[in-house]
């Protein structure tokens, strides 16, 4: 896989900093495989995440929402009585991030059947919504005709 140096771009560039630390968080997590996961759109401003989870459960598992990024850790504590003759079943622990958006925010977790989801809403906030502006014009009474000819 190629490897991008962003250093260049750093010279010359003013507040780009979040941009460039998405772009290499995506080439260092390219190789993470583990848990399988899906990024749905439920609505215009509503998304969920799904992560596969078989053989944890909701206590083993935590979610933290910071800023502008969501971690969902995994961490299984095994007991030495069990034989297996086959694993095929991973619970190895895992730590799994995910770059939000401005004003999204995680609005509840779900655990149902193996499957963990993240419901995710974007919240503009009212000052930063578009806005009609009112084009104030000149009253009828100001306006006084200068000079009125017929053609």
């Amino acid at each position: 896989m190629r490897t991008y140096d962003f250093a260049p771009l750093f010279r010359s560039t003013i507040g780009f900093d979040r941009l460039f630390d998405l772009a290499e968080t995506a080439q260092r997590g390219a190789e993470e495989t583990y848990p399988p996961y899906n990024i749905e759109r439920l609505a215009e401003d509503r998304y969920q995440i799904t992560l596969a989870v078989a053989g944890f459960s909701p206590d083993e598992i935590s979610i933290t929402a910071e800023q502008n990024v969501v971690t969902i850790e995994g961490g299984k504590t095994e007991k030495a009585e069990r034989e297996f003759l086959y694993r095929g079943i991973s619970t190895r622990q895992f730590k799994r991030q995910f770059n939000l958006a401005d004003y999204v925010q995680v609005k509840n977790a779900s655990f149902d059947n193996g499957l963990l989801k993240i419901e995710l809403v974007r919240e503009i906030p009212e000052a930063m919504k578009p806005r009609r502006i009112a084009i104030n014009g000149a009253a009828q009474a100001d306006v006084h005709q200068i000079e009125s000819k017929a053609a």
